[in-house]
């Protein structure tokens, strides 16, 4: 089976540095750089489109971007590129968002996939106007997706739940194909709703000994559901045709963190509800030294950022390595991103995807279409 690789378009700015923010953290000033515009994430689109990444993750919260919007954009200037749509079901009711699905279909040919996140901080959710605490979102998150589901399956659904009521709820079409359902998690209460409604279970790029136990632990709760997801990683990638060069350019990005922002991030970051937040900042502490918590995966990413906060950084060849050592492990999608945006796509998709073709893990899926036109060729980086 042919591993799947999906890219990332930053709706919170992009640039040379690492750009902060997420999990009730501002955008840091980087993402100035290079500004979030249709016409730039476009152009991000279309690169990762032609080396074979099949979809893109644009975030969700108050520091970037509106990911609907967005996406719905970008999509006009590209053709296969499928868009992994980060989005908050407490913000909108669920037959809304399941109508909003369908149409995105229709207009794109069936391009989207869904990232649902609960929210893990209450006073940024609280600013939207829900005043749930993290339990009771879980729960309400599992409502929701009931109600989608049953929508996209045609059926006219009444639910008289916890925290969402509909009554007499149906689509007049339903979406073809329907979305594949990401989520992610890692409290009790997340696993649950990751058991019963999500096709790709994702974790953040923890070393592999800990991305197992989380594997093992989803598949368990599933198979008590009756259901086999699939699983995915989110991982930020420095990749260069030597190690020399790849570990030299995570000290520049490394170089460029200011102390005093560091501290007032990680102080931000450590009030953090996120279980998946916590286990972020554990691999690190706020410290700058033994950054390299397993061979080629750095945690310097999670300094200045919340969410995910580890790359795979080393030689072509190793980060393939790294790659097929967390496919071993059951892994079958891979989220990536990197700085910048543009430039960091064509180091993994020129370097990387050619050696795991060599391995037999990977096949261009546009392969008929795989040949960049001159308009698409980078900048010099």
């Amino acid at each position: 089976m042919s591993l799947t690789f999906h890219w990332f378009l930053p709706t919170n700015g992009d640039s040379r540095d690492v750009v902060g923010g997420g999990h009730g953290t501002p955008a840091t000033a980087s993402g100035r750089d290079r500004p979030p515009t249709v016409a730039y994430l476009s152009q991000i689109a279309r690169a990762a489109e032609d080396l074979g990444f099949v979809g893109a993750l644009t975030p969700t919260g108050a520091w970037c971007e509106d990911a609907w919007l967005t996406t719905a954009m970008v999509s006009q200037h590209t053709e296969r590129l499928k868009f992994l749509v980060a989005f908050r079901p407490g913000f909108v009711s669920p037959t809304l968002a399941a109508q909003m699905a369908s149409t995105f279909q229709r207009h794109t040919g069936g391009r989207l996939l869904l990232n649902v996140v609960t929210g893990g901080e209450s006073h940024e959710q609280r600013a939207y106007g829900d005043f749930l605490d993290k339990d009771a979102r879980y729960r309400r998150t599992g409502e929701f997706l009931q109600v989608v589901r049953e929508l996209w399956e045609g059926k006219t659904v009444d639910l008289h739940g916890e925290h969402l009521r509909v009554e007499d709820a149906a689509l007049a079409r339903v979406p073809d194909p329907v979305p594949a359902v990401y989520f992610g998690g890692s409290s009790p209460a997340a696993g649950e709703v990751a058991a019963r409604y999500a096709d790709v279970y994702l974790t953040w790029g923890e070393p592999p000994a800990q991305v197992a136990e989380k594997i093992a632990w989803i598949r368990s709760l599933a198979a008590r559901e009756g259901r086999t997801p699939r699983f995915g990683i989110r991982l930020h990638v420095i990749t260069r045709d030597t190690s020399a060069q790849a570990w030299a350019e995570a000290d520049r990005l490394l170089d460029g963190f200011d102390p005093e922002s560091v501290r007032t991030i990680q102080a931000g970051l450590a009030r953090s509800e996120s279980e998946g937040q916590r286990r972020m900042l554990a691999l690190h502490g706020g410290r700058r030294d033994a950054l390299e918590i397993h061979p080629n995966l750095w945690a310097g990413i999670g300094l200045v950022r919340g969410g995910a906060g580890t790359a795979l950084v080393g030689s072509h060849d190793e980060v393939a390595e790294r790659i097929e050592e967390y496919h071993a492990l059951g892994i079958e999608e891979f989220v990536l991103s990197g700085y910048p945006h543009l430039e960091e796509a064509y180091w993994f998709g020129e370097g990387v995807l050619p050696r795991l073709a060599g391995r037999g893990l990977w096949r261009h899926p546009f392969a008929a279409a795989a040949t960049p036109s001159p308009a698409r060729v980078p900048f010099a980086s």
